[in-house]
């Protein structure tokens, strides 16, 4: 049935397999800087926490120094030699921070877009689902519509051309009956012999017409 084709092949539901598509591989993409955001926060906090030790180090060394404590001139160098080269290992720590902090910059912005991306395909698949739904409720109240005509027809026909009806529309594809125009069939379009034309136009209107070639039952004007 031709509406039955429209319900399986509604513009909105290849639409939203593509937009679920799009998404999985936007969440991959999620995944994967997050990830590296991940292990760059994890770098960062490592030299923090590093900086943060060492300068409480080097505080307390100068606490030392500056306390009155110490009165060997060799001690009081040697305290002086650590503070300085805590100091400078802790400036060069603190490159290497910056160095992340830049490095991180371009990772927050690719993720931003990126959920931003996800976002717009979020509205986007409500919007499709949206119309799936309006376009399958309006296929379906054709469906009923038809059904319902279909029922009131039926109550004139036998039985058993009904169940022939069923076997023909089985047989192809769901289009058991066609139009016979002229001497072509239109569900095959092959012409049928004059002879066999003659034949059809003796019948009475309510007596089976079948195609010779395809075997549909046809229709007459």
């Amino acid at each position: 049935m031709q509406l039955a084709r429209r319900l399986d092949t509604l513009p909105a539901r290849s639409q939203l397999a593509a937009t679920a598509r799009q998404v999985a591989t936007v969440d991959d993409q999620l995944a994967s800087v997050d990830a590296r955001r991940h292990e760059l926060s994890r770098s960062q906090q490592r030299l923090e926490d590093e900086i943060a030790s060492l300068n409480a180090r080097a505080t307390r060394a100068e606490q030392q120094l500056y306390s009155g404590t110490v009165t060997n001139p060799r001690e009081l160098v040697a305290l002086q030699d650590d503070v300085a080269s805590i100091r400078r290992h802790v400036g060069q720590l603190e490159d290497d921070e910056l160095e992340i902090m830049l490095l991180t910059e371009p990772v927050d912005a690719e993720r931003a877009e990126l959920a931003a991306e996800r976002q717009r395909l979020e509205a986007e698949t409500e919007q499709l689902t949206d119309d799936l739904t309006a376009a399958e409720a309006e296929i379906a109240t054709e469906l009923e519509t038809v059904r319902r005509e279909r029922e009131v027809d039926a109550a004139g026909v036998p039985a058993d051309l009904w169940a022939e009806y069923d076997t023909l529309r089985s047989r192809f594809g769901g289009v058991a009956i066609a139009r016979l125009v002229g001497a072509t069939c239109q569900g095959c379009h092959l012409q049928l012999p004059a002879v066999e034309i003659d034949r059809i136009r003796s019948l009475g209107v309510d007596e089976p017409v079948y195609c010779e070639s395809c075997g549909r039952l046809l229709v007459r004007d």
